[in-house]
């Protein structure tokens, strides 16, 4: 297949790039002696999963429907964790996953019952108070007010005979050094129950895969906290898997002019990127420079009736060309699985690009998958 003959806008998976994030992973895990999980809420294309399960020890889920896509198409290791579970559906969950993580004592109590009848194993996650976001709080599940995880306060010690493991997730896209400061707090705090526990999952948000991440600090946490409490250790890094593994390919449709030259895309923030509003961010683009570094500066939108439909502005050494294709990169993780069709507009294709660069076109959206979510 040719590239020129794919319609945008679509999101391309570089399989060579994932391949080389998965391998880092792998080498995490024979220094370590730790176990990976994807975190499919970050990516959960699951064409690639056969691939991503040679590498990783299974997935993890946040709720019923991520559960039964690591069972079906990972069928390896499968945990789960929410902060609450619907009476409707925890039979199924617990039939899908290994490990099932609650957020507080009277979920534990409510369902570990039938947990402990289907042979599976019982976490809960904690919250060690302990906040090493800076610029966004939406993502910081310490902050105050946080409703993820138990704190110390509010910790029963009477009531853990049944618990297997703890957990925490405090990271996003960070370094070791925010683990381990984390991991400091975790042990002030609760390392008095870690002797009593099989395993311990360090959550997400290690950005192991970026070229600056000290690796060396990561593999001593895991190491300190299997030597001195006897623990398995997990990880569930979504966003390490893909990093920098996929683009979204989008073409030039018109230009306007207000105070400032406007390109207007066929890909929209809102709809196919959003966390560029949600973060907010500017993502990286291709061939382009900030603002007025170069001689051509353009805002770069989306078509949708949004007033703040807006992926960012850019400079370029040439002008923007109706019709010319433009590629954001770093596109796999997250911005995949947030995708919706507000306004009515369509989804981007999923391409997959493989070792040997052929291109694979592994899903196309329509006019029904816009239809089918409404009624």
């Amino acid at each position: 297949m040719k590239e020129k003959t794919l319609k945008t806008p679509y999101y391309i998976i570089k399989e060579k790039e994932l391949i080389q994030n998965l391998e880092i992973l792998k080498d995490i895990k024979e220094q370590s002696g730790c176990k990976i999980l994807l975190a499919q809420k970050a990516f959960s294309m699951y064409s690639v999963y056969p691939l991503i399960s040679q590498y990783l020890d299974g997935a993890t889920a946040s709720g019923l429907y991520e559960a039964r896509l690591g069972k079906e198409e990972m069928n390896k290791e499968n945990h789960v964790y929410a902060p609450a579970y619907r009476e409707d559906e925890i039979e199924e969950i617990i039939s899908y996953c290994d490990h099932i993580v609650f957020n507080s004592f009277s979920q534990l109590m409510k369902y570990k019952q039938q947990v402990k009848e289907q042979g599976k194993s019982i976490g809960l996650r904690i919250n060690p108070e302990c906040s090493t976001q800076e610029d966004h709080e939406i993502y910081d599940p310490c902050a105050k007010g946080s409703r993820l995880g138990i704190t110390i306060e509010n910790f029963q010690e009477e009531l853990l005979e049944d618990v297997d493991g703890l957990h925490f997730h405090t990271l996003c896209e960070q370094n070791s050094d925010d683990l381990k400061k984390t991991l400091d707090a975790v042990e002030e705090k609760f390392g008095s129950y870690l002797y009593q526990m099989k395993w311990m999952n360090f959550g997400g948000g290690h950005h192991i895969t970026r070229k600056d991440y000290d690796r060396e600090l990561l593999i001593d946490c895991v190491r300190h906290m299997k030597q001195k409490y006897g623990l398995e250790v997990y990880l569930e890094p979504g966003e390490a898997i893909a990093y920098q593994a996929g683009s979204l390919i989008t073409t030039v449709l018109e230009f306007v002019h207000n105070g400032m030259d406007i390109g207007i895309l066929d890909t929209s923030a809102s709809c196919h990127m959003p966390d560029v509003l949600e973060m907010p961010y500017r993502p990286p683009l291709k061939n382009s420079w900030l603002a007025n570094e170069k001689a051509y500066t353009y805002r770069l939108a989306g078509p949708t009736c949004l007033a703040g439909d807006i992926i960012g502005d850019y400079s370029f050494e040439e002008p923007l060309k109706i019709g010319q294709r433009l590629e954001f990169l770093d596109m796999a993780i997250y911005t995949m699985v947030k995708n919706n069709t507000f306004n009515g507009m369509k989804l981007p294709s999923i391409v997959l690009e493989k070792v040997d660069g052929n291109l694979e076109l592994v899903k196309q959206f329509g006019y029904e998958d816009f239809k089918n979510r409404l009624s």
